[in-house]
């Protein structure tokens, strides 16, 4: 375990689902003027990911892999990730000339574990916010699918296949809801934590505001006014809301926008991937009898769970060794291009010595011999290490496949369950 110090730089982090609300929150707050708060670092989400690459990475993941994993099986691996996250987020706070630094990364539900790890009496602040809502963002401003057009149904049954080829970008945006939700959920009952509820936000941002700045330790009495203005670090960034850009001032119009911004069809969903009982105990009782006065029904928990372990299975295919490349059919048996390549390469330009030796002395041969040996040399360990790279690949294609099956058996639990549970 890490403990904190009096050296370590003030961080606070600020966590919330996208779409939810955590640009604008993080704005306020930085308005304040010991605070800053740089657009979504990922530093967390990076650090938990350290010595994992791409399959197709020339030195091979798996020994990537391996290789760390083996070196700092000889030290303490948290150690060294809280000295790099130190020296990031001190520097930053530097040169900011600020008191604390709020890292708002909101996909960092993925590694709260690790978070706890490395800084376990770090404050954090919680956003949560209507997920009705959070849906409605999702469609509007991502175009993320809710439900199947009537023109492309999809199956229950056919839901595996759709998981597998979907783009990540879109799977990702749904297993926020199911399995981000819950898991933010528990997280409130953290004692360092302070729940927002963006609702109350927005409808009154200034005293919402002061409290959290209060709960930080700072003065709240000298926090600038709460307004959207002054976005100028927004404009350079790759990340954060970029509607937030278009605002002048806070506004609680997007509180009950989801009414008219979902179809009865997609409220099921929503309803059928968070669960009836996680809506009432977060709050949200009120917009669940909306939701069901305009048609939607509570198919029960049995329903939710096996939503949550259907992406649950998907999560961990994708965050396997296997599933760098993108699990689409077309795409099965291609060959990989991680040694391959530079062997070709060698090959070629290894041609030229060998016919070169013709015109060449003795003393030139000679070299020109030891050069095709020191050739063949490393020709020899590519290969080698290309067979093994290519049975990694290969016991990885079977546990997907594996892991697949174990998918589409969760999802005929799910339409079997759906058909007869169904009032």
């Amino acid at each position: 375990m890490v403990n904190d110090t009096h050296h370590s730089p003030a961080v606070c982090f600020l966590l919330g689902l996208p779409r939810s609300g955590t640009t604008l929150l993080a704005h306020l707050l930085q308005q304040h003027p010991d605070i800053t708060a740089p657009p979504e670092p990922w530093i967390m989400l990076a650090l938990n990911e350290f010595g994992r690459v791409d399959h197709r990475h020339p030195a091979i993941a798996s020994m990537i892999k391996t290789a760390t994993s083996e070196f700092l099986a000889r030290i303490d691996r948290t150690i060294v990730s809280r000295a790099f996250a130190d020296a990031a987020y001190g520097q930053y706070l530097a040169a900011a000339g600020k008191r604390i630094l709020i890292d708002k990364t909101p996909r960092y539900w993925m590694v709260l574990e690790f978070l706890e790890t490395l800084y376990p009496k770090t404050p954090h602040i919680l956003l949560m916010r209507n997920p009705y809502a959070i849906a409605a963002s999702l469609k509007s401003t991502w175009g993320i699918p809710l439900h199947a057009e009537p023109s492309s149904s999809i199956s229950i049954s056919s839901l595996a296949d759709l998981l597998i080829r979907v783009p990540d970008s879109i799977a990702s945006a749904l297993a926020d809801l199911v399995l981000g939700l819950p898991k933010l959920a528990a997280h409130r009952a953290r004692p360092q934590t302070q729940l927002v509820q963006y609702e109350r936000l927005v409808a009154r941002p200034e005293a919402e505001v002061r409290r959290v700045i209060a709960g930080l330790g700072l003065d709240p009495a000298i926090s600038a006014p709460t307004t959207t203005e002054q976005t100028d670090y927004l404009q350079s960034s790759s990340f954060g809301d970029r509607k937030i850009l278009d605002r002048q001032a806070v506004d609680d119009r997007s509180v009950h926008a989801w009414q008219n911004q979902l179809s009865i069809e997609e409220m099921q969903t929503v309803t059928d991937l968070i669960g009836a009982d996680l809506l009432v105990e977060l709050g949200y009782e009120q917009e669940l009898r909306q939701a069901q006065q305009a048609g939607v029904v509570d198919k029960g928990k049995e329903v939710t769970e096996l939503y949550r372990r259907i992406f649950e299975i998907w999560w961990n295919l994708r965050c396997s060794d296997g599933s760098a490349t993108h699990l689409d059919s077309s795409s099965a048996g291609a060959p990989t291009h991680s040694v391959r390549e530079p062997i070709e390469s060698s090959y070629r330009s290894s041609e030229l010595p060998k016919n070169a030796t013709q015109h060449m002395s003795g003393s030139e041969t000679e070299d020109g011999v030891q050069l095709e040996n020191s050739t063949a040399a490393l020709l020899s360990q590519a290969l080698l290490a290309s067979e093994a790279d290519r049975a990694v690949q290969l016991d990885a294609r079977r546990d997907r496949d594996a892991v697949i099956e174990t998918l589409r058996g969760e999802i005929a639990r799910l339409e079997v369950a759906l058909n007869n549970g169904v009032p």
